[in-house]
């Protein structure tokens, strides 16, 4: 296995954070202030089903903020398979801030560990095949950074970020420019060294895109049959890329049709967030 992927800045995290707290806290925990002020808790939290933990930064930074005196000890890291009934951390501090902070701080470690489980299954279904996994733009909002951190903590890769760093013709942009090639062009002298992929439905545009010199193309809803064609006839010319309504029934033949990635939008989208349950304890233990 490789090194881990980074996470994003502290900044982008502390932001996520800020954001959830407020969200959740309003003008304060009127549960939480039912407990004396110097109450201590200790307590774990245990994954109740197999996963591909994700969220750490987001879960610490959660805690740091409420009260940075609170002490978190993990027995994982991100990108780490965890089983069920594993102790994943352990916490010890304050109980009124723990207690504050439980549903933001799982909230983030449920959502991208669902992610990056997700992720890992599409890519153990192509393993092999040297079909490389993508995500795509259909991410929830605002959590963008963090779900493309745990896209990779899955071990699978990232398309582009957002508009800014890479270009996609679709077949409005086509419309408008008035063909392919006028497309292409024109996004080569806007941005020339910046991927410039074009969607194509058809072998026709696959040849246009290629004679254009797009890098990559982005074959949508292609049947198996013309997959393959595309990639006898293509492959080594230009990148190909597969999507639109690929599962983990069928990825595995998209995968062997020969083409160089697969983008899954369901990975970011139609996730399952991973079952974490945090439970008091007398002690932590080392």
């Amino acid at each position: 296995m490789g090194p881990r992927p980074q996470p994003p800045a502290d900044t982008a995290v502390s932001a996520d954070v800020a954001r959830a707290l407020q969200e959740d806290l309003g003008d304060g925990d009127r549960t939480a202030a039912l407990i004396p002020p110097d109450a201590q808790l200790q307590t774990r939290v245990i994954s109740r089903e197999s996963a591909v933990l994700c969220g750490r930064p987001w879960f610490d930074e959660t805690f740091r903020q409420l009260d940075p005196s609170i002490q978190v000890s993990w027995r994982a890291g991100d990108g780490d398979t965890v089983r069920p009934d594993r102790e994943i951390c352990c916490l010890d501090g304050p109980a009124r801030a723990i207690l504050t902070g439980e549903r933001t701080a799982l909230n983030f470690l449920q959502t991208l560990s669902g992610t990056a489980t997700l992720a890992r299954r599409y890519v153990d279904a192509v393993a092999g095949t040297g079909a490389v996994i993508l995500d795509t733009r259909k991410t929830l909002p605002g959590l963008r950074l963090a779900q493309k951190y745990a896209v990779r903590c899955g071990g699978a890769s990232n398309h582009r970020i957002g508009l800014f760093d890479a270009i996609l013709v679709k077949e409005n942009h086509i419309a408008a420019a008035g063909s392919i090639t006028a497309a292409v062009r024109a996004a080569m002298l806007q941005s020339p060294g910046v991927l410039l992929e074009v969607e194509v439905e058809n072998l026709e545009q696959l040849e246009e895109s290629c004679r254009a010199g797009a890098h990559r193309a982005l074959l949508d809803n292609f049947n198996l049959r013309t997959l393959k064609t595309a990639v006898a006839r293509f492959k080594g010319r230009i990148e190909l890329e597969a999507s639109g309504g690929i599962d983990l029934d069928s990825v595995r033949a998209v995968a062997e049709a020969g083409v160089d990635f697969i983008s899954v939008g369901s990975i970011t989208k139609n996730l399952q967030a991973t079952d974490f349950s945090m439970r008091f304890t007398a002690a932590c233990p080392d």
